[in-house]
């Protein structure tokens, strides 16, 4: 399992030189953030998913800040930050839209609001402008869709990263056990043949 995740994270060179994360300075050499456990990289996954779908700018500092804080595998947290990106960003605001109307009760969008919803959510803010400065434009652009979209993502994210955590964790477990078993089936075959060896 380390070795799998280890292939396609980025390097600790690379997290550490991100220009939205280095205000966190000497706190990013903490050992635990990039040391590779169960808990560790299940809880990196789910916050990474989490905040990734939750918030549609600065995911990687606020997902960076949060793992700090409870010693999630950091590369982990900031890589899964890409649940959303240009492709699936779309379909996860619409998805998460509806979701909410249907929530709250409200009438069903019409076509005309659903083509509203998605070029309003995927107008990009300048490059140059600070995440700061690009939440405050995200929450100017939420305001147009308002209540629904606030109460379908949160929903989804909290949903999506349960999920992440609890069947990466599954998985860490059965993949540890079927790895351990496979020794123990080796060492028995082993001293089977030994014994034999011996016995002749």
């Amino acid at each position: 399992m380390k070795h799998t995740f280890k292939k396609w994270l980025p390097k600790p060179e690379t997290v550490r030189q991100n220009r939205w994360l280095r205000w966190l300075g000497p706190v990013l050499h903490h050992p635990r953030l990039w040391h590779f456990s169960r808990k560790g990289i299940a809880l990196g996954l789910a916050l990474g998913i989490f905040f990734g779908l939750l918030i549609p700018v600065a995911q990687i500092p606020v997902s960076a800040t949060v793992a700090v804080l409870l010693r999630a595998n950091l590369p982990m947290a900031v890589a899964s930050t890409l649940v959303t990106n240009p492709v699936t960003f779309g379909p996860v605001y619409y998805g998460a839209y509806r979701l909410g109307k249907r929530i709250l009760g409200e009438p069903a969008l019409t076509e005309a609001q659903a083509m509203d919803l998605l070029e309003g959510t995927q107008a990009t803010p300048a490059p140059e402008q600070g995440w700061t400065d690009q939440l405050v434009h995200w929450a100017r652009k939420l305001k147009t869709v308002g209540k629904p979209l606030v109460v379908g993502l949160s929903i989804i994210a909290t949903a999506s990263g349960l999920a992440v955590y609890f069947l990466t964790s599954a998985l860490w477990i059965l993949k540890t056990r079927w790895t351990r078993r496979g020794r123990l089936r080796e060492r028995a075959h082993r001293d089977a043949v030994g014994g034999k060896s011996l016995g002749d």
